[in-house]
C-alpha cells in the first residue's frame, strides 16, 4: 500500500493561537465535483450555510499552497487547503494560567477552574492551550493529555511536536500518578478510605455520566484528609480515567463534590459563576520521564476555597 505523502507545512499562520483547519481534498470516484466550490459545498453548507461558504470564497479566506482559492478552479484529488473557522464568541475566563515547571521539552501548568485545556465545541480561544501558545510564544504547544474544563490543577503540555507521542504513552498507559483533591459534604457514616469500583458509561450528547451493571472499568481511591463545619477535604486518586470519573464516585458514596453543576443533579444551562467553582483540584502528578529517566513530581499551586 502506498503511503500518503506528508502535508506541506500551512501557508496561513496561527489565528489567537489556533491552527487553520487544514482539509485534504478526497477521492471523487462518481466525479461530484466538478469544482473546488462544489465540494466545500457539499462538505459545509450544511454546517454553517451555503451563503458563508461562498462568501469565504470571495472573501479568499480558503488557502492553497500558492494562495487563495478560486471556487470555480477545477477539483483535483489529493490537494491541499488551509482555512481559519469563524471563531464563536467567549466569554473570557478572569483567572490566569499559573507556570509549575517549564524546560526545553515540558511545561506544567496551573489551569484556572472554567477553563478548557484544548479546543472543543464553544470552547476555542478560551482554552488553556490558545492562552499559552499566545501569552509564552510557543505556537507548538500541544496538551500531553486532558483535564475537565470545570476542574482545576495540574495539566501537562508539549512543547516539541515530536516530543508529545512520549508523554502521551505515559497517561496511555497509566505510569502517570495523579492525586486530586476535594471538597463535599462530610458524613462521619460513610467509612473511609474506600476503593471504589463500577462501570461507568458516558453517552454522547448526554451531560451526565451513569454508572451501569457489569464488568467494573473505573476505579478510585478516596481518603479523608480533614472535616470542619459539615464539610470534607477529601484525597482522591484514580487508577483509571473515565468521564467524571472522580465526579461520579463521590455522588455514588452520597458525597458530590460541592458545586457540580451535573452530580447529582444536572443545572439549567446559563453563564458561569465565576464565584462558585467546582471544588476540585488536580493536586499532583508523578512519573518518570521517558527522554531523561528521572523521577518527577509536581504539585499544584492552587488551593480550593471550600466556600458553599
Amino acid at each position: 500500500m502506498r503511503r500518503r505523502a506528508k502535508a506541506p507545512a500551512a501557508p496561513l499562520p496561527q489565528r489567537d493561537g489556533i491552527d487553520p483547519v487544514r482539509v485534504r481534498l478526497p477521492e471523487d470516484p462518481d466525479g461530484v465535483w466538478t469544482t473546488v466550490r462544489d465540494h466545500l459545498l457539499d462538505r459545509y453548507a450544511a454546517a454553517v450555510g451555503a451563503g458563508r461558504v461562498e462568501e469565504m470564497l470571495r472573501q479568499g479566506r480558503f488557502v492553497g499552497v500558492d494562495g487563495p482559492v478560486a471556487g470555480d478552479e477545477p477539483y483535483t484529488v489529493g490537494r491541499y487547503l488551509w482555512f481559519h473557522r469563524d471563531f464563536p464568541a467567549e466569554t473570557p475566563v478572569p483567572f490566569p494560567i499559573g507556570v509549575v515547571h517549564r524546560d526545553e521539552r515540558i511545561l506544567v501548568v496551573d489551569k484556572p477552574h472554567f477553563l478548557a485545556t484544548m479546543p472543543r465545541g464553544r470552547h476555542v480561544t478560551e482554552t488553556a492551550m490558545a492562552r499559552l501558545r499566545r501569552e509564552l510564544g510557543l505556537p507548538r504547544l500541544q496538551p500531553a493529555h486532558r483535564l475537565d474544563r470545570l476542574t482545576a490543577g495540574l495539566v501537562l503540555f508539549v512543547v516539541r511536536e515530536e516530543d508529545r507521542g512520549a508523554y502521551q504513552t505515559l497517561f496511555r498507559d497509566r505510569l502517570v500518578r495523579k492525586e486530586y483533591e476535594a471538597v463535599a459534604p462530610y458524613d462521619p457514616a460513610v467509612e473511609l478510605p474506600v476503593t471504589v469500583r463500577s462501570r461507568i458509561e458516558k453517552e454522547r450528547g448526554v451531560m451526565a455520566a451513569r454508572e451501569v451493571p457489569g464488568e467494573p472499568n473505573s476505579e478510585s481511591r478516596i481518603e479523608l484528609l480533614r472535616s470542619a463545619g459539615g464539610l470534607g477535604w477529601y484525597r482522591l486518586v484514580p487508577v483509571t480515567g473515565r468521564t467524571h470519573q472522580l465526579r461520579v464516585h463521590m455522588n455514588a458514596l452520597g458525597l458530590p463534590i460541592l458545586h457540580d453543576p451535573v452530580y447529582p443533579v444536572v443545572r439549567a444551562d446559563g453563564p458561569e459563576d465565576f464565584a462558585r467553582p467546582l471544588q476540585l483540584l488536580a493536586r499532583t502528578l508523578e512519573f518518570t520521564d521517558p527522554f531523561t529517566g528521572d523521577d518527577v513530581r509536581f504539585e499544584s499551586r492552587l488551593a480550593l476555597s471550600g466556600r458553599g
